[in-house]
């Protein structure tokens, strides 16, 4: 049995993670602009930054990243090289609409992501395309407050409607929102929340969270209205939570975590807010406010298929224990699994559990749009980096992806790495935090000659798509 024949084999990235050009083709400021590296990261990412401006001393990693802008051609024969069926990667809203609220788009934007898509063209491979990947106008921040305002949904939706009808010969995958349960996290960058003193933070998340799924439930009505090929999914950060114990107070905790993980996507799956959602926001005094027609816009337009991605899974208990380092969710540390080194589980069943409960849950099909490593990479003399480590690692991930298809009767539509070429890190700004089968030549400190190098895993994978997973 193995993989469908039209399984959709490839890698995803991120416009800000990877462009660079950030002031070329008109683009405009935007918030992931503003997320320096270091030690400041963190609270800026999470509302809690200085200022909306850039400090002196800082580096802004987005600002260059690995020069995707100029280097396009080249990386996207790199993939047609491995066989990408698919290839996902964002749109910069600013580049197509520099401040946000623009009457016309700028064009310039939109010739270079035509370029892109024609490249991919060339090579067989179809775009996936996220349309807010992290990403919002500073602009809109500074005069709307980001997406605790409502009429960020027309902006969006202008921003939709340009796309869906520019692209429409190019593009018929598109994803709303990534990790859209970021917001409750890291809600600078998931939605550009920026907080003052004493404001009641929870509220705002979940105020803009629901201007979001609002959002994203029209821009699914109107990309099946301007085109009918057009699929939308919806893309949250999955990983299954299990209880640190058979304690019912460790069982109870995982299961509250896991339903605030799961929230999104019921609201973008379903159609309404869980009952479970409704009475512990009410409970708190953070239920969003709503307009009359918004259950019924929720209702009417549920996502085609279901998109997440997997890096590990988590772990819970009811009382203090070693928490797991290095990701911007909060886990006990799991005793039973080994570790990266940045600090994350490894844990390959965890995918195919995750896929078991989100197909149960749903019954839509689902789409593994990111699934990686990050590694220290050493470039060898010869121009040659062994990362069998990575290997190792989707290995043991894609099989028990295929165990899911194959055993359990999951139905999912394909599957991309995170990252196909290395890229900055979207948690901590580091780019030696190295996901990619693809070696770049840029360092911390911003130096380096951006040269592209394969690695070992790139034949590796280039190996996997050919065979469509048998020979792994």
């Amino acid at each position: 049995m193995g993989f469908p024949e039209n399984f959709l084999w490839g890698g995803a990235v991120a416009a800000n993670q990877c462009e660079g050009g950030s002031c070329e083709g008109g683009r405009g400021l935007a918030n992931v602009d503003l997320c320096p590296a270091g030690k400041d990261r963190h609270d800026v990412i999470c509302g809690h930054g200085k200022s909306l401006g850039k400090e002196a001393v800082s580096i802004y990693p987005s600002e260059e990243a690995i020069d995707f802008y100029h280097h396009f051609q080249e990386d996207i024969r790199m993939f047609g090289e491995m066989g990408f069926k698919v290839f996902r990667l964002s749109i910069a809203w600013t580049r197509i609409f520099p401040k946000g609220d623009e009457e016309e788009p700028n064009e310039a934007g939109l010739a270079f992501y035509e370029e892109v898509f024609k490249e991919c063209k060339k090579y067989g491979i179809k775009p996936l395309v996220t349309i807010s990947h992290f990403d919002c106008p500073v602009y809109l921040i500074e005069q709307y407050g980001g997406w605790r305002n409502r009429k960020m949904i027309d902006f969006y939706l202008k921003l939709c409607r340009t796309l869906f009808t520019r692209f429409r010969d190019y593009v018929v995958y598109w994803l709303t929102f990534n990790e859209i349960n970021m917001i409750l996290h890291a809600p600078f960058m998931g939605a550009g929340l920026y907080f003052g003193q004493g404001e009641n933070e929870e509220k705002v998340k979940y105020q803009a969270a629901h201007h979001e799924l609002v959002a994203s439930a029209l821009a699914t009505r109107l990309a099946h209205e301007i085109n009918g090929e057009n699929q939308v999914g919806c893309m949250f950060a999955a990983g299954s939570v299990y209880p640190f114990s058979c304690n019912p107070k460790d069982v109870w905790e995982a299961m509250t975590v896991e339903q605030e993980n799961y929230f999104f996507a019921d609201v973008q799956s379903r159609g309404y807010y869980p009952s479970y959602a409704r009475k512990r926001m009410e409970k708190r005094g953070v239920y969003p406010e709503m307009e009359p027609e918004d259950e019924k816009t929720l209702r009417e337009n549920p996502v085609d298929f279901i998109s997440f991605s997997y890096y590990n899974s988590r772990c819970a208990s009811s009382l203090s224990q070693e928490k797991a380092e290095g990701n911007l969710f909060q886990s006990v540390k799991n005793p039973h699994l080994q570790y990266s080194q940045w600090g994350w589980p490894i844990d390959p069943l965890g995918l195919r559990i995750t896929l078991n409960q989100i197909y149960d849950r749903y019954q839509k099909p689902l789409f593994i749009v990111e699934n990686g490593l990050g590694a220290l990479d050493v470039l060898r003399e010869d121009g040659t980096i062994e990362d069998d480590y990575r290997i190792d690692y989707l290995r043991e991930h894609i099989r028990a992806m295929k165990e899911a298809v194959e055993e359990d009767g999951v139905e999912l539509m394909g599957y991309t790495t995170w990252a196909p070429i290395d890229l900055i890190s979207a948690g901590t700004g580091e780019m030696k935090k190295r996901y990619g089968f693809i070696y770049v030549d840029k360092q911390e400190d911003n130096s380096g000659t951006l040269k592209r190098f394969r690695k070992k895993s790139f034949y590796w994978y280039q190996q996997v798509i050919a065979t469509n997973g048998e020979k792994l």
